[in-house]
């Protein structure tokens, strides 16, 4: 073995060991203590076997730094700095989350989603190429949903009218691009889904802020910005809107589907917390329209699985064409067996017994979460508890340190989301996003006690 390794030492790197019988000869080891020798060193990355080939020398490899330093110049100043919030970190099982914006696992339908992959694995969806609108049934699956809240003397959605995309944010982008364009004014609620902020910043679209609350956005103030800017469209999530948990009242509803008409502008409606309903059920504007000015995004992948990203766009006339051009062009399709697999789950009986199983699951979490920030941290204040979604919307003192907050709540172990990723603009206020679908929602009380002695 010593022999050996003074061999090796001594050998310049690649070089080829001699024969097993040869070294036996050399230094009267036995077979089995040279193999064993081989085997050892072979362990220690000392040496490598290539089958048929012989025994090497490894080359020795010298650690240096990479320079990446020629990319600076290549790339150039970013058009925007792009950052990720607090909603996409990952975190370890041993701290409290209440900052993602993904139910927990324990609240999807976990044995819907494995068989349904099962059923599609065994059919042509896994090589054939989907349409790029997307499969027919799917797309006629998403047309019903949304006519089944279609009142009567309003035509509901056919098939042809859906785009199946590849989740919310890509239908975002898509609908931003297709339908604003770059270097023209979006209005959008102000505070409003990170996701959108981020979508309206890579399209290059102008975004106008509109204050917006737990009741829904300011009417008069939405209706000064289509007059000033000369914008045409406005995104906006009426139901359950995230941050805040806001659904818009009949009477909000209808008074903003009138300015949108007469200034002959699109309402790019958000429903991604439709299935979130706790005391409320969901009322898509885009049901009381059939003029073409609500487009409509419904996104199946925090319902379904995160695995499953998916959502469905609904638009009529030349903007229809227009998003399925962009669709198109951006992702060519989306993959055939996602699709099958979200039609199936969502054509199952057991689909409606989750969806009310969940409505149970959530208020309990919202409840407990709230009542423990209530007796923990009365410093914090909640303006309301939603009645659907997936998120508290916490305000703070205005003289309170928000990067302090959260950087000293992640080292006590407790994750949460800093309301200043919300605003499009300057926020308004200093708050905390808090998720109540996390993981362990028995560890509510304790994160509401950290929390309330940390601000």
């Amino acid at each position: 073995m010593s022999a050996l390794r003074i061999w090796i030492a001594t050998a310049p790197p690649e070089a080829r060991l001699p024969s097993t019988r040869a070294l036996v000869a050399e230094h009267s080891a036995s077979p089995v203590t040279v193999q064993k020798a081989l085997r050892t060193l072979i362990a220690q990355g000392v040496i490598e076997s290539r089958p048929g080939v012989g025994t090497f020398v490894k080359t020795v490899r010298t650690a240096r730094p990479n320079d990446y330093g020629w990319q600076t110049a290549a790339l150039g100043a970013p058009d925007n700095r792009l950052q990720l919030p607090a909603a996409l970190q990952s975190t370890s099982s041993d701290v409290i989350a209440l900052h993602s914006g993904y139910p927990a696992r324990e609240l999807l339908p976990e044995r819907l989603v494995h068989a349904a992959f099962t059923r599609a694995s065994r059919t042509d969806a896994v090589i054939a190429r989907p349409p790029t609108a997307g499969l027919p049934e799917l797309r006629a699956w998403f047309a019903a949903e949304l006519g089944a809240s279609t009142p009567l003397g309003i035509t509901p959605p056919s098939a042809s009218d859906v785009v199946i995309i590849p989740g919310s944010q890509t239908g975002l982008s898509t609908a931003f691009r297709a339908l604003v364009g770059a270097g023209r004014p979006l209005l959008m609620e102000s505070p409003t889904y990170w996701g959108a902020i981020l979508a309206a910043t890579q399209a290059g679209v102008r975004v106008v802020p509109i204050p917006s609350g737990v009741d829904g956005p300011d009417p008069d103030a939405l209706a000064r910005a289509f007059a000033h800017t000369g914008a045409r469209a406005f995104y906006a999530q009426p139901t359950f809107a995230s941050p805040t948990g806001a659904q818009w009242s009949p009477a909000l509803s209808e008074q903003i589907l009138a300015t949108v008409r007469r200034h002959g502008a699109f309402l790019i409606e958000d429903d991604s917390a439709h299935d979130f309903g706790i005391t409320s059920e969901p009322s898509p504007l885009a049901a009381r329209d059939d003029a073409g000015h609500v487009v409509y995004l419904r996104s199946l992948t925090k319902t379904v699985s995160p695995s499953v990203r998916l959502a469905g766009l609904i638009a009529r006339g030349p903007a229809h064409e227009r998003i399925l051009a962009d669709t198109g062009a951006e992702s060519m399709y989306v993959s055939g067996i996602l699709q099958s697999v979200a039609l199936d789950v969502v054509a199952q009986p057991a689909w409606r017994t989750h969806l009310r199983r969940l409505r149970t699951q959530l208020a309990s979490r919202r409840d407990l979460l709230a009542n423990s920030l209530i007796e923990f941290a009365p410093r914090g204040h909640l303006d309301a508890v939603p009645r659907g979604g997936l998120n508290l919307w916490m305000r703070l003192r205005d003289d309170s340190d928000l990067e302090r907050i959260v950087q000293e709540c992640k080292s006590a172990g407790v994750i949460v989301g800093a309301g200043d990723d919300y605003f499009p603009a300057e926020p308004t206020g200093k708050y905390l996003r808090l998720n109540y679908a996390g993981p362990n929602p028995g560890e509510f009380a304790d994160a509401a006690r950290t929390i309330g002695s940390i601000i």
